[in-house]
């Protein structure tokens, strides 16, 4: 049976959650969740900026160096309100990206509303919503912390048909609506 290690990534500048996961044929088992917890802050301070993302770069390649994934998914960037937030959490996925291409990894990438469609089956759940189907799918003892969270989901949402992985055919065909047409 064919397997594959997926590592899911919920980028942010303070936390930046990771999860494992191992896809052997459609079953999914958990390896491991956490968060990388840079110093708290004001980050307009131009010193502190890159010594987090150097946090966030150096924890990701120990996740990487620790767990050996083959592929990671990690959650794009919504638009926030605060044009200087988004930029920031923009640095910090920048990061995560950098990480997993510097150990030749492909990334693949997926809105929150994809995540939550693929693990809820609805994407506009709620946080607990997603924490307790993540905890159902992995069959985890307790619901993981919602940064774990998220990361897990996002790695659940490539294992369940994600770029690359059972992925529809949609050369030829356009999107509109949500639908190939």
């Amino acid at each position: 049976m064919q397997s594959i290690r997926i590592l899911g990534i919920d980028p942010g500048l303070r936390l930046t959650g990771f999860g494992v996961i191992e896809k052997i044929g459609e079953k999914l088992i958990y390896i491991a969740s956490g968060t990388i917890k840079t110093a708290s802050g004001k980050t307009e301070n131009r010193e502190e900026l890159p010594a987090r993302l150097k946090i966030i770069l150096d924890g990701l390649f120990e996740v990487i160096e620790t767990y050996q994934p083959q592929e990671v998914a990690i959650e794009k960037v919504f638009v926030n309100v605060n044009p200087q937030s988004t930029l920031l959490l923009g640095q910090a996925r920048g990061a995560a990206i950098s990480a997993a291409v510097m150990k030749d990894l492909t990334v693949a990438e997926y809105t929150a509303l994809q995540v939550k469609q693929a693990v809820v089956g609805n994407g506009h759940a709620a946080k607990e919503q997603v924490q307790e189907m993540v905890k159902r799918l992995l069959n985890l003892p307790a619901v993981p912390k919602p940064d774990s969270a998220d990361a897990l989901a996002c790695a659940i949402c490539h294992a369940h048909g994600g770029q690359g992985l059972g992925k529809l055919a949609t050369a030829g065909f356009r999107v509109k609506g949500g639908r190939l047409i």
